[in-house]
């Protein structure tokens, strides 16, 4: 694996950091605003907000850039947007910087993974992706613990003067590493990358990816009242179990990276399998503490797998004009955090019972299952007899296009 997917890591965990470390602030920059932690949690839906328009927004604007260079601006578009969270005076001028630094993240990795794949030869693809999420994943192990704690004792803007040095080291990372000669601009441009936004199974990926991380965040968005509630765990015990989970993401992260190099579509119906069955039995694993332990990190493994092949399955199905959609692909996932959230707290409304988002998320699963095999069946409705593979969208074997 060539050393510049560290590059795209380090981002990956700068990212990563600034996205999750609000939700742990949020008491600390209620209390030095004079804002209530409901109008402070609107800090966390800015940055959400950000992503959903940047990603596909940045992606389009920069089509005809070297993808180098646009990883480079994207990482100095984040660094500026921390830079003004630090030293925002009030709530309005911080919700506009949460909103800023949340522009360049599904941009960020959506050409971050067109470059990283590009750089390996095509048995290592999903592989490469996943090395690139891994910097978000451990950004919920040590990132995000380590961030909320330095907000906690030196004050909440010192902990985004911190991710600021983060995404500095990124661009010195990405300027060093990342080559010139895997870089270069879509040939499509914005039309064909536009173009290949057009095709159904693009859509159906992306519909896959809102299902299938929308039943993560059915359950990971209530997973403190399970803990507590359910299992009997002390609030002070909940930092540590996340940690749990965090360790479950990055092995299903790396795990899933490798899998889907094998069998990609198998991988993530696979998958989509394994995290239906674990929020299935949620209910039952909820009734003890190690028990509930062990679930969160199945959680984390059996969601993660399923990174890198929804991230490749898109940029498969838009093999012409893959920078694009591979960012809408960030969109989806965020999409899916804001639905699976609502789809969750639905269930706890109604009064279901505290592990009753679990059972909403492994609906969502099935759901999610449902949908890629609606895409499988559109895929062999296009299958060629000569070819004995998927037409993607009249990409040639040399574009990079991968085998399902």
């Amino acid at each position: 694996m060539p050393l510049a997917l560290l590059a795209l890591a380090v981002g990956a965990f700068g990212i990563g950091t600034t996205e999750f470390v609000m939700m742990g602030l949020l008491p600390d920059v209620a209390s030095d605003l004079h804002i209530s932690i409901p109008s402070a949690g609107h800090l966390v839906s800015a940055y959400a907000l950000g992503v959903v328009i940047g990603a596909p927004l940045l992606a389009a604007v920069t089509a005809r850039a070297s993808r180098r260079t646009v990883l480079i601006g994207l990482m100095a578009l984040f660094v500026a947007g921390n830079a003004l969270s630090a030293l925002a005076p009030g709530n309005g001028s911080l919700l506009a910087a949460r909103f800023l630094s949340g522009l360049p993240h599904g941009a960020f990795f959506g050409v971050g993974a067109v470059v990283a794949t590009n750089m390996v030869p095509p048995e290592r693809k999903a592989r490469s992706v996943s090395l690139m999420f891994l910097g978000l994943t451990v950004a919920n192990v040590a990132g995000v613990p380590a961030a909320t704690l330095m907000g906690q004792h030196l004050g909440w803007r010192a902990t985004f003067l911190a991710v600021s040095a983060i995404g500095l080291a990124a661009i010195a990372s990405l300027a060093l590493l990342i080559p010139h000669d895997h870089t270069h601009a879509s040939p499509a441009g914005l039309r064909g990358e536009l173009a290949a936004l057009r095709s159904l199974p693009v859509w159906l990926a992306l519909a896959t990816t809102v299902a299938g991380f929308g039943a993560l965040f059915a359950a990971y968005s209530y997973v403190t009242p399970m803990l507590t509630g359910a299992a009997g765990y002390a609030e002070g015990s909940v930092t540590l179990l996340l940690a749990l989970f965090g360790v479950g993401a990055t092995a299903g992260n790396l795990l899933g990276g490798r899998l889907a190099d094998h069998s990609l579509r198998g991988t993530l119906f696979g998958g989509l399998t394994s995290l239906a069955v674990v929020l299935a039995l949620f209910p039952l694993l909820m009734r003890a503490q190690w028990s509930a332990a062990l679930a969160l990190t199945l959680l984390g493994v059996a969601a993660f797998v399923t990174g890198s092949p929804l991230q490749l399955m898109v940029m498969e199905k838009a093999a012409a004009g893959p920078s694009l959609a591979s960012s809408a692909n960030q969109a989806a996932f965020n999409l899916a955090n804001a639905g699976g959230a609502w789809v969750g707290g639905a269930a706890l409304a109604a009064g279901f019972g505290a592990t009753s988002p679990a059972l909403a998320g492994a609906a969502l699963a099935v759901l999610g299952l449902g949908v890629a095999g609606v895409a499988y069946a559109v895929d062999r409705s296009r299958r060629t007899p000569s070819a004995g593979r998927v037409v993607t969208s009249h990409v040639p074997e040399e574009s990079g296009a991968l085998r399902p």
